[in-house]
């Protein structure tokens, strides 16, 4: 079994943009993974439900190695909150709305989410800086190969590329996308490396999806 990279990156952190990086320095790359061959065919996986289930998956997938991503907070509080504001009605609804999966991990993270605290800050930084912890606290215990990166600082490709091992790539800056609240970038990739999240717009029941 292929060593897989795992992106712990929360929404709004940079996932779309290190995911198209990963394709490009030649990683089968998925954006998200909501079926077991999303999992068993892509070498790295961010977003959804890596944000959320990182220490589930470091025991299904023994020596891999995690890429926590940061943003600076005054540039990720009004992302997330505007996501979370778009997100909400699909998230708390009993019945449809979005897949089991979704709705789990966005939950867990932002516990006790309500509509009035989409836009509350305070939560919101709660929420990120509990996440950051638990993350750094879990990788470090347990002595797990990991860095820490922010794709808007300088020499961040430099870093994720040293961290990969990857010696020659055509790329010379960190790829940006999904700029402005647009969150759809992922979909309009055409990349031979890019790996499906979904089964034809199916998904795999939640229980059975990380085993």
């Amino acid at each position: 079994m292929s060593r897989k990279i795992f992106i712990v990156g929360l929404p709004r952190t940079g996932t779309t943009s290190i995911c198209i990086a990963c394709l490009e320095l030649g990683y089968k790359t998925a954006h998200t993974a909501y079926t077991r061959q999303t999992f068993e065919n892509a070498q790295v996986l961010a977003d959804t439900p890596i944000f959320n289930d990182y220490q589930r998956l470091s025991e299904v997938y023994p020596n891999s190695r995690f890429i926590y991503l940061e943003r600076d907070l005054p540039l990720w509080l009004p992302s997330i909150s505007q996501l979370l504001t778009r997100m909400t009605t699909n998230l708390l609804t009993a019945e449809g709305g979005f897949n089991e999966t979704i709705k789990r991990c966005y939950l867990n993270t932002f516990k006790g989410l309500t509509p009035e605290l989409t836009t509350n800050y305070d939560y919101l930084k709660n929420c990120y800086e509990l996440h950051k912890q638990q993350a750094k606290s879990f990788f470090n215990d347990n002595d797990l190969e990991h860095i820490d990166l922010n794709i808007a600082h300088a020499h961040a490709l430099d870093k994720l590329t040293d961290f990969l091992g990857v010696t020659t790539h055509k790329l010379k800056l960190m790829p940006f996308t999904n700029i402005g609240g647009k969150v759809t970038a992922w979909n309009n990739i055409r990349h031979p490396l890019k790996v499906e999240s979904t089964r034809n717009g199916k998904v795999d029941k939640d229980s059975l999806l990380i085993t």
